[in-house]
């Protein structure tokens, strides 16, 4: 078989192993008997719409980081960042993981003015309107919406082009099936489910990288060792010698292209997190008092998922050039991140293929899982509730937002098809997304952090820094390439690059400008009244369901803690007050604006610029070192995200254990039953 057949058969598409009907379905059917433990066991419903949109304001940090690191695990985080490496060297690596980890590291400053500044708001663009009023809530609903559009497309994109290239499946049927096997279980589950799904995801999706890892850098008999790396991506330099890297090798971080991606992937980056609901939905979910926590330990931790698959599969796929079993790679092929599944199948064959089909499936899916109900939460708070029906009772709100996720799983699938046929690839979008993003990342920070900020200087901000970076970015790719304009001249990486400096750059100097020059005065009352009457209302007249377990029973007298936890309306206000006390959140607020600056620091600047600038090029020690270091930091974020969670839910795993045993034993006396808050009243 050549190599540049598909490894696996078609049916491996469509379902795994004895999972003819689906991986898809085989996930969706695991989560939706995690949803029925949880709703059976637990005093949380997901047919409660705080429940189904925000987790009743109640999880946990170790859950919350587990949950940011699978929502930012996109197809782009192991393909894109395995293209770059396979591209620029051991430099891509770097670039790719550190410019992707500062944004989630500053977004801990913004989830921590969310708990003090808008509590209970269920979006970000409910504190715009809120703020600025109707026209910058639409305005700043097209960025949002652009956002989650532009993500959901590089998600269906690269998962269907690399199913496509592993199985031969249908490029059509793998861009439906991923958004539609997904919405199954988010419409049922909800943010909790959706939570749990990004748990068991991120779980699967280490020991995937560590088999990888320790495939190509110890057992393999194509590579095996580090000095074997190093001497095949030797080799690889000398016959291709890699234009802008120092020697032209691979093994150096003093590369042109490599830092021009760089800088494009943290300005558009920026825009990705914070204009993306999904990233403010897990800081709503989370509990006020450890939210910053959740966001500085998921940041960390995500970082080492790009930087050690792309420096594993990446340099492989180098490594394997000219191997009979290696892909042949063509720039269009490098462009829609094939190199990781070319190195995969070379290493390990069918079974090579199959894992990483396994682990791409893994990332897509909890990243569509995260834009499926936060475009919901947008289409339902921002649209539905605010526009049309402003006094939507519970249900009606709870249906729409079913009905928002199975609706824009359909259109993720359009997207997907639409790029394709239009020869957009995942590359390409990557690259783009600043361009048309970044504008607006500067306006929606100043929003919720500071009380200057102009309303209008914000909004124009915005507009001309979306117009400028289109006009700068088109003009750069027409000077550069005698007047061509072309998915590939758009594409190439100094046209973006001025794109998206120009979008970022003009939004933040026009609206900082304009709001230094016409401070506004705003005090964060309206932002903080935001659904504060309508969630009082409903906790007095059906108590809350949004206590955690363990919290609650703390707060009980010893003499009336029971065997099962206690959720209770006044325990429910005692602990939201206790939580959202503005002292405790200004220094949590502190806390995260000094950890997140020093660390982006350390990421962008202490670290990569005088290896930079240093021109050196490795020799074996210096790949051992750097591969070694990544395992450890992969090994370190594993236990965060994977068993630390476990650790901080015991009470809550011992409750569900004790409802299993006793419905095995009593069938129908194991179901959780909400006590009152006082039984003998």
């Amino acid at each position: 078989m050549s190599a540049n057949e598909p490894v696996l058969p078609q049916g491996a598409g469509y379902g795994v192993g004895e999972f003819r009907q689906g991986i898809g379905l085989f996930f969706s059917a695991f989560m939706l008997g995690l949803t029925a433990i949880q709703a059976r066991y637990t005093g949380f419903s997901p047919k409660n719409s705080e429940e189904f949109n925000s987790a009743s304001r109640s999880v946990k940090p170790g859950l919350i980081a587990s949950g940011i690191v699978s929502a930012w695990t996109w197809a782009a985080t192991l393909l894109q960042s395995s293209a770059v490496a396979y591209k620029d060297g051991i430099s891509g690596p770097w670039w790719y993981g550190s410019g992707a980890t500062v944004q989630v590291l500053l977004f801990a400053q913004l989830a921590a003015k969310l708990k003090l500044n808008a509590p209970h708001a269920h979006t970000w663009l409910e504190i715009v309107a809120a703020r600025w009023g109707t026209v910058a809530h639409l305005v700043f609903m097209f960025f949002g919406l652009a956002t989650n559009i532009i993500v959901s497309s590089m998600l269906i994109l690269g998962g269907s082009a690399t199913v496509t290239s592993l199985t031969g499946m249908s490029t059509i049927a793998a861009c439906f099936l991923i958004p539609l096997g997904v919405a199954i279980y988010v419409v049922v589950g909800g943010m909790r489910a959706t939570l749990l799904c990004d748990y068991t995801h991120t779980t699967v999706l280490f020991a995937i990288i560590f088999v990888f890892v320790y495939t190509v850098y110890a057992t393999s008999d194509k590579i095996g060792s580090f000095q074997a790396m190093h001497d095949l991506l030797a080799k690889a330099s000398e016959a291709a010698p890699v234009a802008g890297n120092a020697q032209g090798s691979y093994l150096t971080m003093r590369s042109k292209n490599g830092l021009i991606f760089g800088v494009i992937n943290v300005i558009g980056n920026f825009a990705t997190v914070f204009q993306d609901q999904a990233y403010w939905q897990r800081a709503i979910a989370s509990r006020p008092a450890s939210c910053v926590k959740a966001y500085l330990l998921g940041g960390l931790a995500w970082f080492a998922i790009p930087f050690m698959f792309s420096t594993t599969l990446g340099l492989a796929a180098v490594a394997l050039r000219g191997d009979p079993a290696m892909r042949t790679l063509s720039p269009a092929d490098v462009s829609a991140g094939l190199p990781a599944s070319a190195a995969a199948a070379a290493l390990l064959g069918k079974s090579g293929a199959a894992a990483l089909l396994i682990v791409l499936f893994l990332a897509v899916t909890s990243a569509t899982s995260a834009e499926l109900i936060a475009v919901s939460s947008i289409l339902t708070y921002d649209v539905y509730k605010k526009y049309f029906n402003p006094q939507a009772t519970e249900a009606q709100i709870l249906k729409m937002s079913h009905a928002m996720v199975a609706l824009f799983a359909i259109v993720m699938g359009l997207l997907g098809v639409i790029f394709f046929y239009i020869g957009i690839s995942m590359g390409w979008l990557y690259e783009f997304m600043g361009v048309v993003l970044g504008s607006a990342v500067v306006p929606i920070a100043m929003c919720i952090t500071w009380s200057k900020a102009n309303k209008w200087g914000s909004i124009c901000g915005a507009i001309s820094g979306f117009c400028v970076g289109i006009i700068v970015w088109l003009v750069t790719t027409s000077s550069l390439n005698g007047g061509e304009l072309s998915v590939t001249t758009t594409g190439g990486d100094l046209e973006m690059l001025a794109g998206n400096l120009a979008s970022i750059g003009v939004g933040g100097i026009v609206t900082v400008v304009t709001s230094l020059i016409w401070p506004d005065n705003f005090d964060f009352e309206a932002t903080r009244a935001i659904n504060r009457t309508s969630l009082h209302e409903k906790d007095a007249s059906q108590g809350s369901e949004s206590i955690d377990d363990s919290a609650s029973e703390k707060k009980r007298p010893t003499a009336e803690v029971t065997l099962q936890p206690v959720v209770s309306a006044t325990a429910a206000a005692e602990e939201e007050e206790r939580e959202l006390d503005p002292v405790a959140l200004k220094k949590s607020f502190s806390i995260a604006a000094w950890a997140s600056v020093i660390l982006t620091l350390v990421m962008l600047i202490i670290i990569p610029l005088p290896l930079f600038f240093a021109q050196t090029v490795y020799g074996v020690g210096g790949l051992t070192a750097w591969v070694v270091i990544g395992m450890i930091w992969a090994f370190c974020s594993a236990i965060a995200v994977v068993l630390y969670p476990l650790w901080e839910s015991r009470a809550a795993l011992t409750l569900i254990s004790r409802g299993v045993i006793k419905d095995i034993f009593t069938r129908g006396s194991g179901k959780f039953v909400e006590q009152p808050a006082n039984p003998n009243a």
